[in-house]
């Protein structure tokens, strides 16, 4: 299987184009947009290219947990206890089906996280505090976030590099987007300076309606450069995975949906320079 995401992939590294342990959060505070199944596929298509990507699943729900096959516990620690109780997230993380992946789990306890967070110290940083130590052992780091502008959203901003943006090919896309490039503008201001956009991705498309192809102009021509090539087609394989606990690549390869992910992971790994975010 690797093999094979890897002749897909077909993108040369070079190990000094990009920095060891990039941390890119997965962000829209609009549910639905694949948000999640962008973070599973694109965590799995990188790992299964043979780099070392830490997914951390920074949503109380815990979908990229368990579309990673790790289905909460409460016995099992999670990324609460490094945000409240300032545990080592090396001692939180859990491995997964593929080699180069490694998980920070989440569980409902994160779901307090919001609150308990408000009255701490330097409470915006606690993400980018835990992730200090073990970034640096990864070629990527991939943030899950929750599908708000709260607390745990605001850690994952502040803890990243850059943010990628899923938005679903649908008449209301860019509803809330000019919320979420505010909040954006506003971490870089006062938290993360040298925070960038990664890039905008579109998903859920169908290509043979009109009202897509409308969306789509409508997307690039607001983002521009920032959209990706790759687009993530509706795809009932996608949809059919996380319930057997599978990144799609593991799920089935073939599949229009896994080979979109092994794309954008391609245009991840080939990617020069980064466009900044501008408001």
């Amino acid at each position: 299987m690797a093999r094979l995401a890897c002749a897909i992939l077909a993108a040369p590294w070079d190990g000094d184009q990009r920095p060891l342990g990039r941390i890119i959060a997965i962000a829209n505070q609009k549910g639905g947009v694949g948000k999640t199944t962008t973070a599973v596929n694109l965590a799995a298509s990188l790992a299964a290219a043979e780099r070392r990507v830490l997914a951390v699943d920074a949503d109380p729900q815990g979908n990229l947990t368990s579309g990673l096959g790790r289905k909460t516990r409460e016995s099992r620690p999670s990324l609460y206890e490094a945000l409240i109780e300032q545990r080592p997230l090396d001692g939180l993380m859990v491995t997964t089906d593929l080699e180069h992946l490694t998980l920070v789990p989440s569980d409902r306890n994160l779901t307090g996280a919001e609150v308990e967070l408000v009255p701490l110290l330097a409470r915006e940083f606690r993400l980018r505090e835990a992730l200090a130590p073990v970034a640096g052992q990864y070629d990527y780091v991939l943030i899950d976030c929750p599908p708000s502008l709260g607390l745990l959203t605001v850690n994952a901003l502040a803890a990243a590099d850059s943010v990628l943006i899923p938005l679903q090919c649908e008449y209301y896309a860019l509803e809330g987007v000019s919320e979420l490039t505010a909040t954006l503008e506003r971490v870089k201001r006062a938290l993360n300076p040298n925070l960038e956009v990664e890039g905008v991705l579109l998903t859920m498309v169908d290509e043979r309606t009109n009202l897509t192809q409308q969306v789509i102009s409508e997307i690039r021509g607001h983002f521009r450069e920032q959209v990706f090539e790759t687009q993530v087609p509706r795809s009932i394989r996608l949809a059919e995975a996380p319930s057997f606990g599978k990144p799609a690549i593991l799920y089935d390869i073939r599949s229009k949906g896994a080979e979109a992910y092994l794309e954008l992971a391609q245009e991840l790994l080939s990617q020069g320079q980064l466009a900044l975010f501008t408001p």
